[in-house]
């Protein structure tokens, strides 16, 4: 094979490679199609694995070469070869298309590779981080009734979600009654819990499961799927079990009927604290 024929069959290699990229970055654009998308970069990839071969094969010197070294300097006929090859640019002006060629087909691949970007969907935003919780929404069960303070007897615990929003998976929370003045809270919640009502969120920060077991005696929430045990009089603080961080707390107030009513979203995110380590 001639100089010029493998030229030519490293430059269809990578012409197949830029039309199937392109034609892949379409077909994704279009909604996508998992056979024809299989099809195009196979023809994408192999197109350029056939015109760097051809161009390892036939267009790279050749070796293994063995040169002599008892001559360092170049003849006149040596410098007149090379300064000829410039001015005529054949090798070298070939050389420089392809790499062309090369970096069309690259940059073709580089292109269709961004497309899948979109199958990630939208940016999670502040997502992440907050719930259906704000301030002045009612507390509700799963069925949608506010939640009176008459509903709950000292002892008891309700699952509780925001007013509108009944059944959603990050605004779900417990809400528990003890005896007033037991409560031990952080600095600066002190309102939190008014007479009694104490809210914290309902997935456990180990592995998200929802936490739905109260010990009344021992003011203990239990979560069923690893026995994560949190003391709900102090902040809900873990003190048995592979869970590692507090549930978050709700605060919430009385209104004038009797409804109990949220003043916020939780103050930091729900759930199992790993994803959010710096």
């Amino acid at each position: 094979m001639t100089g010029h024929q493998a030229e030519r069959r490293a430059v269809v290699g990578f012409a197949v490679t830029i039309m199937a990229a392109l034609g892949l970055a379409v077909v994704y654009w279009r909604g996508g199609q998992p056979q024809l998308e299989g099809l195009l970069l196979a023809a994408a990839f192999g197109g350029l694995a056939f015109a760097m071969v051809t161009w390892a094969n036939h267009l790279m010197p050749q070796g293994p070469a063995v040169q002599e070294r008892h001559r360092l300097g170049s003849t006149k006929a040596e410098r007149q070869a090379v300064e000829e090859d410039f001015e005529r640019g054949g090798v070298i002006e070939r050389r420089g298309f392809l790499v062309k060629a090369l970096a069309a087909a690259a940059g073709a691949l580089g292109v269709a590779s961004l497309f899948p970007i979109r199958s990630l969907g939208p940016r999670p935003g502040k997502s992440l981080s907050t719930t259906p919780w704000r301030d002045g929404l009612r507390l509700v069960t799963d069925k949608g009734a506010l939640v009176h303070t008459s509903d709950v007897a000292i002892g008891g615990l309700v699952t509780v979600f925001p007013e509108g929003h009944a059944g959603s998976a990050d605004g779900q929370a417990v809400l528990v009654r003890v005896e007033p003045g037991l409560i031990r809270p952080r600095p600066g919640r002190e309102g939190w819990s008014p007479d009694g009502f104490v809210v914290y969120s309902k997935v456990c920060t180990h592995a998200g499961c929802p936490v739905g077991l109260y010990e009344a005696q021992a003011h203990e929430l239990l979560c069923p799927c690893h026995q994560s045990t949190f003391d709900v009089l102090d902040g809900a603080r873990p003190i048995f079990g592979p869970a590692a961080g507090a549930l978050p707390q709700l605060p919430v107030r009385i209104d004038s009927e009797g409804f109990l009513v949220a003043t916020g979203d939780f103050p930091e995110p729900i759930g199992p604290p790993y994803w959010r380590r710096s």
